[in-house]
């Protein structure tokens, strides 16, 4: 915790400035590759049943003991085929935004996708700044305009469709490409809906194409 007494924005000020000494040792160092990693998409029913965009979806038989009676338990629900490939997997409506992932950086990634491009034909695309302050700088860079020319519904700060706020919400078992943070049964304002958790720049790509793809081949 920061110093009594310290104010919110000097507290994020001290929690930057904490860093190891210049001679500190560790027991293990770990490198990463970030070019290397996958984007990952969730398919099942708790964020844990997460996969790379070029895999497939897992088969029960393959999975833990202890996790099968739950991913059976999800393809129950969402009527996903095992082995099936997850990418190409068609989507009927688009979420960019939540707590998680609704800030300036993330606008700005998805922007860069969703520029020059148009959603599809049949998906129903939202964007939603993570907070008032968000929107504000959003607006400054012409984010806005960019997602409008591109076919998203441009909404105020809020939780909107994260957890089916207002009238955002999905209908019937609606698939969406979410980059909130939940996808639980009925999280998103149906008992049937069916949410995929992603990226901002991976939604927008879903948006563009009407399918999940790897927003690596579209940047």
């Amino acid at each position: 915790f920061a110093p009594q007494g310290t104010t919110f924005d000097n507290a994020l000020k001290w929690w930057s400035s904490l860093a190891s000494d210049l001679d500190a040792h560790y027991d293990d160092e770990v490198d990463l590759d970030g070019d290397a990693i996958v984007p990952m998409v969730t398919w099942g029913i708790n964020p844990g049943q997460a996969i790379g965009i070029n895999e497939r979806f897992p088969k029960v038989e393959d999975c833990p003991a202890l996790d099968q009676s739950t991913v059976q338990e999800a393809y129950q629900f969402n009527g996903f085929t095992p082995g099936a490939l997850v990418k190409e997997l068609p989507i009927q409506v688009a979420f960019i935004g939540s707590c998680t992932n609704g800030r300036l950086s993330d606008l700005k990634e998805a922007a860069k996708v969703a520029k020059g491009r148009k959603v599809a034909s049949g998906v129903r695309a939202i964007v939603v700044p993570g907070s008032q302050a968000v929107a504000k700088a959003a607006e400054k860079e012409g984010l806005p305009e960019i997602f409008r020319q591109a076919g998203f519904d441009w909404r105020q700060a809020g939780c909107s469709m994260c957890l089916a706020m207002n009238p955002d919400k999905l209908n019937g078992n609606e698939i969406c490409a979410s980059s909130s943070n939940r996808n639980f049964k009925g999280r998103q304002g149906s008992p049937t809906g069916r949410t995929l958790l992603m990226s901002p720049a991976m939604v927008a790509a879903a948006a563009i194409h009407g399918r999940l793809v790897d927003v690596r081949e579209w940047i």
